[in-house]
């Protein structure tokens, strides 16, 4: 089928196109205008893409993600929203409501579910492209209702963005309360036994203390090794006084006067390097003072005393090196065993401080937690709350006309084109050609010219497959 055919086709068959074109839009406007008027109200909001709290100051990264404004979205349409519009409303406690559930349901499932599917029908959410705006449009017969219904989704909206963030920081809370106290409890146990240890171990200032015991210790070790040399000196007198008093130097020396004088010399000599040395308080000093007394009163004593004296010096020196490495070895036990307190004392301020430390933090945390959970703070905020509507927004009177010419003549053709296949004419010379296969004579018009209807005769048609019209 060519273009002309097409048209030809049309043309036998416009009152079957026209007739359908009519019928389809007269059917269109008639349910147009018999369908109930709708409004649609909107309330527009806007929501927070700073990312930070208002109560706390943190960013808040979910805010940042992609997905966020189609969250909020699903919210809206939620069946959780459409149930507090339902309650906030109280839709449900309305007879007129009531009657409408039992003819629809029978009495069978929960009022509140029903209402919350039905009105959640007429809403619809817009996302802005370029912006953080969101448009809830709803759409109603009455006017005031759609107003009233787009503010109550929005509301209810709020309510349970708030509702959606202060319920995680609630129980966040309630779970610091109770880590709390536990971490409150070890913080006062290891308090407790820091105490008593230091009580326990007599225990202010261990580094200080320490300190003093170790310089104790290190004075102890600097006399040990100066009484041991002068015991190793007195032993060696000693000796020689015990092999032969006579020739013994100490003995010769303390024998008659210049020999007692001689001792003396010796004895001064001693004291002065003594005095020079060591001071008064100290034992060598005030032995070495006592023997130059006890020379210069016992000038004309016996000899023997001499040796009686150096075997008497020998015993205490010897006697004293025992003592001071006693001490020595005390001094040195008390130094290692401050050294272990003070390792333990630390190791138990380590822990208090941990536990002081945890503590802090959970308490930080808690107080934060809680200002959360307390918050009323939203980051959606009602931009242009919802106003009844002037002029209906539907049924769409212009665009529904003009889809039903549209469909009606596209209907049209099809009857026509089926009407045609079931009744087929002869429309053209090419039909005749394409159906019969046969050459086409000539054409017998219609209206034939003026010179044929008054007696003029046609002309000779040449023979051959081709047909020439009359001229």
């Amino acid at each position: 089928m060519n273009f002309t055919q097409f048209l030809l086709i049309l043309r036998a068959r416009y009152k079957i196109i026209l007739g359908t074109l009519i019928v389809v839009v007269a059917t269109t406007v008639t349910i147009t205008q018999l369908l109930p008027k709708t409004y649609t109200a909107t309330t527009s909001l806007v929501l927070n893409y700073k990312g930070v709290d208002p109560v706390t100051g943190l960013t808040l990264p979910s805010q940042l993600m992609p997905g966020y404004m189609a969250t909020q979205i699903d919210i809206l349409n939620s069946q959780t929203v459409a149930l507090k519009v339902v309650d906030d409303l109280k839709l449900a406690d309305s007879p007129v409501v009531k009657q409408q559930f039992q003819d629809a349901t029978g009495g069978q499932g929960s009022i509140r579910e029903w209402l919350g599917t039905l009105i959640s029908q007429n809403l619809d959410v817009e996302p802005s492209t370029s912006s953080s705006v969101l448009a809830v449009n709803y759409k109603a017969t009455d006017p005031q209702f759609a107003a009233t219904m787009a503010n109550a989704f929005s509301n209810a909206y709020l309510s349970t963005a708030t509702q959606l963030k202060v319920e995680p920081s609630k129980q966040a809370a309630d779970y610091f309360t109770a880590q709390i106290k536990v971490l409150r409890d070890n913080f006062e146990a290891a308090q407790r036994k820091l105490s008593k240890y230091q009580q326990e171990n007599n225990i202010d200032d261990p580094d200080g203390r320490l300190g003093v015991e170790t310089a104790r210790l290190n004075e102890l070790s600097s006399q040990l090794v100066q009484i041991q040399g002068a015991a190793i000196d007195a032993n060696s007198r000693l000796r020689a006084t015990q092999s032969d008093a006579s020739v013994a130097p100490d003995v010769m020396n303390n024998g008659l006067i210049q020999n007692l004088k001689g001792n003396l010399l010796a004895a001064e000599a001693k004291f002065a390097e003594v005095s020079s040395r060591l001071s008064p308080n100290h034992p060598q000093y005030q032995s070495a003072k006592a023997e130059v007394d006890k020379l210069r009163a016992n000038l004309n004593s016996q000899v023997a005393q001499a040796s009686a004296g150096i075997s008497s010096n020998a015993h205490i020196q010897q006697q004293r090196e025992a003592e001071i490495k006693a001490a020595l070895a005390a001094q040195r036990t008390k130094v290692m065993d401050l050294n272990l307190a003070r390792d333990e004392l630390k190791l138990l301020q380590n822990e208090v401080e941990a536990a002081q430390r945890a503590y802090e933090a959970a308490t930080t945390r808690y107080t934060q937690t809680n200002m959360e959970a307390r918050s009323t703070q939203s980051d959606i905020a009602i931009l242009n709350p919802a106003v009844p509507p002037m002029s209906p927004t539907g049924p769409k009177v212009l665009l529904l006309t003009l889809l039903s010419i549209f469909l009606g003549s596209m209907l049209g053709l099809g009857l026509g084109l089926i009407a045609e296949i079931i009744d087929r004419r002869v429309r053209s010379t090419k039909d005749l050609i394409d159906v019969l296969n046969v050459p086409v004579l000539g054409v017998v018009s219609r209206n034939p010219p003026d010179r044929m209807r008054l007696g003029f005769s046609r002309p000779a048609l040449p023979r051959g497959p081709r047909a020439l019209k009359p001229t």
